[in-house]
């Protein structure tokens, strides 16, 4: 299949950086979200995880329905 997308691109210069930028773009967003949750405090932690499971704080504050 990477022969029939390859054959594309062939004849344009500069097409290899591409995959290059897109995996430094990976890994800065990645490391970026790694160290904001590292650093964020337990309790905020604890207050999101329990926000799916926590029926009456979201039927108060969105009453959408």
């Amino acid at each position: 299949m990477l022969k029939f997308i390859s054959h594309n691109f062939d004849g344009m210069d500069g097409v290899e950086i591409y995959p290059i930028i897109s995996l430094l773009l990976f890994f800065i967003v990645f490391v970026t979200m790694l160290i904001i949750v590292i650093k964020m405090p337990k309790n905020r932690i604890d207050e999101i995880s329990q926000l799916p499971l926590d029926k009456d704080t979201n039927s108060k504050e969105n009453n959408h329905e």
